[in-house]
């Protein structure tokens, strides 16, 4: 049996680039077998784009009432993105080395390290707590940096139609900033894409008469919607945001005036806005300026909030516990697959090491943050057991 480094260590040493897994899950498994977990895998997708997911669970015997035992679900992934130029690592990025006090490899902060210290902490929370009356889960996936298309959202959706009940949820994002448990996730904003295509009329620079400039239509309408207030935001998040990510136009000559203008944005929204609500906003601005376009639409990810409660309530008093410090509750950052879990679990937060180098090269976890953020996982379990006891 692994302890949290060497396990973090171990996992490194697999490339398991999206959406590949390359046996991290059969390693969690191994670990977790033992202790009383059934560990069924779960794969969708097909040929090329299969994903393999693992769903391990343990059950508590019911409680005093004939109630079940509440589940607290550990959810994470084991895809890393690619590395980027190898040659620009100081050391082989699936090769774990240590420098400094810190532990470098591909992974090692998002989220390698997070899986190792679940795993642990619930080996020793089953050891010194072997009767509490908490189920524990693990839903862990190959598919959180790719497409997102058959990991976490597929699993939530199989275990929802067999009628499976999630009370809680900790997702091992790394979520803190200077030190290990100072910033936990209780929520997270949407994202919405648009795809804007601007009609006009194809012609010669030299006869402006003759055409209709698509993007000098367009452009004063850009304004409008790069100034407008979405929302104030709320307590918890943010006001909404609306961003141009990509501008596409021009036959790529001087002397033509395009036809067509395509501009790619993003909503990040709060919790006050619906998709259906933005979009009604952002096309009657588009036909009050009397615009000839098309609009498609993508939402990947609805908000979700985890208000202060049960499980908020017994993260903040582990990380009190372990690390002396209170916890921030943030809802800023980028998408997770919280917003999938969130959907069939009422009680969601994101809590993992500091996240200054994820994605980056060389990235790397302090090997000092491992030992307490496994230490915040397993008391946490302490006070959600003492929680239904």
């Amino acid at each position: 049996m692994y302890d949290a480094l060497t396990l973090t260590e171990a996992l490194l040493a697999k490339a398991s680039v999206t959406p590949l897994d390359l046996g991290c899950q059969d390693l969690l498994a191994s670990q977790l077998q033992p202790l009383g977990f059934e560990c069924e895998r779960m794969v969708f997708g097909e040929d090329a784009l299969q994903v393999h997911n693992l769903w391990a669970k343990f059950t508590a015997p019911a409680l005093a009432s004939g109630r079940p035992a509440p589940l607290l679900v550990f959810a994470g992934h084991t895809d890393v993105v690619p590395t980027g130029p190898v040659e620009a690592w100081d050391s082989n990025p699936f090769v774990p080395t240590h420098r400094n006090g810190k532990l470098y490899g591909r992974g090692a902060s998002d989220m390698k390290a997070s899986l190792a210290a679940m795993v642990v902490a619930v080996r020793e929370f089953r050891a010194s707590h072997s009767a509490a009356p908490l189920s524990i889960a693990f839903l862990i996936t190959s598919d959180e940096e790719g497409p997102a298309k058959h990991g976490t959202v597929e699993v939530c959706k199989a275990l929802s139609a067999r009628g499976e009940h999630l009370d809680f949820c900790i997702v091992g994002e790394p979520t803190s900033i200077e030190r290990t448990g100072d910033m936990i996730k209780n929520g997270r904003r949407g994202s919405m894409s648009g795809r804007l295509s601007v009609k006009g009329v194809q012609g010669h620079i030299a006869y402006p008469h003759l055409a209709r400039n698509p993007i000098h239509q367009a452009a004063p309408v850009l304004a409008i919607l790069a100034g407008e207030v979405w929302d104030q935001g709320n307590a918890f998040f943010p006001p909404t945001s609306w961003q141009i990510s990509n501008i596409h136009g021009g036959t790529g000559v001087s002397n033509v005036i395009p036809g067509e203008v395509v501009i790619d944005f993003n909503f990040r929204f709060c919790s006050d806005n619906t998709p259906e609500q933005l979009q009604t906003r952002v096309h009657a601005i588009l036909d009050d300026n009397g615009l000839e376009y098309d609009l498609t639409w993508s939402v990947s990810g609805l908000p979700f909030l985890t208000a202060p409660g049960p499980l908020v309530h017994a993260v903040q008093e582990a990380i009190r516990t372990v690390a002396g410090i209170e916890t921030q509750l943030s809802t800023t950052g980028g998408t997770s697959d919280g917003r999938f879990i969130a959907q069939i679990c009422a009680q969601v937060i994101e809590l993992g090491p500091p996240n200054a180098t994820i994605h980056k090269i060389n990235e790397h976890v302090a090997v000092a943050d491992i030992e307490p953020l496994k230490n915040m996982y397993r008391e946490t379990l302490v006070a959600l057991a003492a929680q239904s006891s």
